[in-house]
């Protein structure tokens, strides 16, 4: 009988299993491996971390003001709806505004699960699928975190946002590999990221402080693995196929911006919803928010090559060209030791008797 070695399976097959909407690639060349994808995979391993453990759910917080801003940082301050409410009011759109927006960080996080399965199911490559299966038990994770959040310490939920829902479900239903990782691993985790930031660096709550910056951590290396695998494989693309993608792009963003306006908040708390829209979208806070939405969004872009003239003048006309310098892998970086140093922090704060 002829003996078959390891070395003598098909080096270069793949099988690709057809069904009605989303194809299954399997790759056989289990030897073969991209380096920076496998060492991104071995960090993945590394840095899993317990939402039990790791973060302090034993702390109390203000119900009226929940994660601990300044007023300066609420869409409404300023208005005269705003001068209008009494403080216990003004407690209850703390509370709200947070709610909402920690709500669709849960709800996002839910699509960036199904979205890393699919990553799994659909990439053609084997050290993506070993990264992805990672990434699928990060996103669990993040569910996990955001949810007891919400129900333990605000006690208040609100639906998906309807142009979130949106974007999802056109990343979800497309079949090819590379929009999955374009519209999550790119536009909404990059989106995430920028939204994570401002609660991490703007907050004096310890608990959101640390749910965000360590979900940050992991975000980091989700963004670096879309851009990893992306700008290997868009300079293949033909320029149709890169037009295509652009468009996409522009169309996303400007559908994530006006996202966050919090229509549902002003509906939810019987204020008018236009005049709240009309001054959160005008504010000065806001549109240093939206702005700061897109500092890894715009340099990914540019670094992965999808970077014509239709998505830069996107960005002028948002007022978020200037990101485009950025060190996406710096700001990577820069990210997860923010998470060990609050950490370290935290820690010792807790450690300090009379604290």
């Amino acid at each position: 009988m002829k003996m078959v070695s390891y070395t003598s399976m098909p080096a270069d097959s793949t099988w690709t299993v057809r069904s009605e909407n989303t194809p299954t690639v399997f790759d056989w060349d289990y030897a073969a491996g991209r380096d920076d994808l496998l060492n991104l995979y071995q960090k993945g391993k590394d840095r899993q971390w317990d939402a039990a453990r790791r973060i302090d759910w034993s702390r109390e917080i203000d119900p009226d003001n929940p994660l601990g801003v300044q007023d300066q940082f609420i869409a409404l301050y300023g208005s005269s709806i705003w001068e209008k409410l009494t403080s216990r009011e003004k407690g209850m759109v703390r509370r709200h505004m947070a709610a909402w927006q920690f709500s669709q960080f849960l709800h996002g996080e839910q699509g960036a699960l199904i979205c890393a399965s699919k990553i799994v199911q659909t990439v053609p490559d084997i050290s993506a699928k070993f990264y992805a299966g990672t990434q699928v038990m990060d996103e669990a994770r993040h569910v996990e975190t955001y949810s007891r959040y919400l129900r333990e310490k605000l006690d208040l939920g609100y639906p998906v946002n309807p142009h979130l829902a949106e974007l999802l479900g056109q990343i979800i239903r497309d079949s090819r590999w590379d929009f999955t990782y374009l519209g999550m691993q790119i536009l909404i985790e990059g989106l995430a990221l920028g939204a994570f930031a401002t609660i991490r660096d703007n907050c004096a709550e310890p608990t959101a402080r640390e749910v965000n910056a360590y979900v940050m951590q992991d975000e980091a290396r989700h963004v670096a693995f879309g851009r990893l695998a992306l700008r290997a494989y868009y300079p293949q693309l033909s320029e149709a196929e890169r037009r295509e993608r652009e468009e996409f792009t522009v169309d996303a963003c400007y559908l994530m911006r006006d996202r966050f306006v919090g229509t549902e908040i002003w509906r939810t708390l019987d204020f008018d919803p236009d005049e709240c829209i009309r001054y959160a979208s005008e504010s000065q806070g806001m549109r240093l928010f939206r702005a700061a939405l897109f500092m890894r969004i715009v340099p990914t872009l540019k670094d992965i090559g999808l970077w014509g003239k239709k998505v830069q003048d996107a960005f002028v006309d948002m007022g978020v060209i200037q990101f485009a310098s950025i060190d996406c892998g710096e700001a990577g970086l820069a990210d997860e030791a923010e998470a060990d140093r609050l950490e370290k922090e935290l820690h010792a704060r807790a450690k300090t008797p009379g604290d």
